[in-house]
């Protein structure tokens, strides 16, 4: 491994460091991802909407009692602001929970893009040694040439080597983020409903005071 490295010339150590660093990414995505999976598995999102169009305050409590699902920390901060302001909280920890999710996936796409360039920058810098080779008219021995030809092959496949198996992962998670998305986008619009359902039977208001008798 270390022959191919002093081969592909300097260009392959920031491509080694991008590997390492997509790796990590990977795995820790991998991890969060069955982690939230499991913890999500037995989540009841029904049970809390249909308890929220009559009595929101136990609807609170079913939804705390899942702290860990990220569609059941939406719900529960849209109740616990029940009575004033619950669209804005709802989107506001919607767009903090979709933050959470996409955590790591700018850094991945980064390297899916700078890790193909890393390649042809060594390309690059491989053929100008080669040419700069081949402008000396005393060269004596062709393999230097070679030399200059394969490293730029080399880092060209690096970043290949790297930015394909990538893009695999990110591509998956991306469509998780997305999923969990229209999971929330859902939930939240059926608990504006439900509780929308909720003031009328209570006699609340838009600004979440009880509206006079007429």
């Amino acid at each position: 491994m270390w022959s191919i490295m002093e081969r592909g010339g300097y260009v392959m150590y920031p491509l080694l460091l991008t590997s390492i660093v997509a790796l990590a990414v990977v795995i820790e995505r991998i991890i969060f991802w069955v982690v939230l999976s499991a913890r999500t598995r037995d989540d009841n999102v029904d049970e809390v909407l249909d308890l929220a169009r009559d009595v929101p305050g136990k609807a609170e409590e079913a939804a705390r009692a899942k702290p860990l699902s990220p569609v059941m920390r939406v719900l529960a901060a849209g109740l616990e602001h029940r009575t004033s302001g619950y669209r804005q909280v709802l989107e506001m920890t919607a767009d903090s929970e979709i933050a959470v999710l996409r955590r790591g996936l700018m850094v991945l796409d980064t390297i899916i893009t700078l890790a193909p360039l890393l390649g042809i920058l060594g390309t690059v810098t491989g053929i100008i040694h080669s040419f700069e080779l081949l402008g000396n008219t005393n060269i004596e021995d062709p393999r230097g040439v070679s030399a200059g030809i394969a490293e730029a092959l080399i880092t060209t496949a690096a970043g290949l080597i790297i930015a394909i198996p990538a893009l695999i992962p990110f591509n998956y998670f991306t469509s998780r983020v997305e999923r969990y998305g229209h999971m929330m986008e859902q939930a939240c619009t059926r608990l504006e409903i439900a509780l929308g359902r909720w003031e009328k039977s209570q006699g609340i208001g838009a600004n979440g005071s009880k509206e006079l008798e007429e």
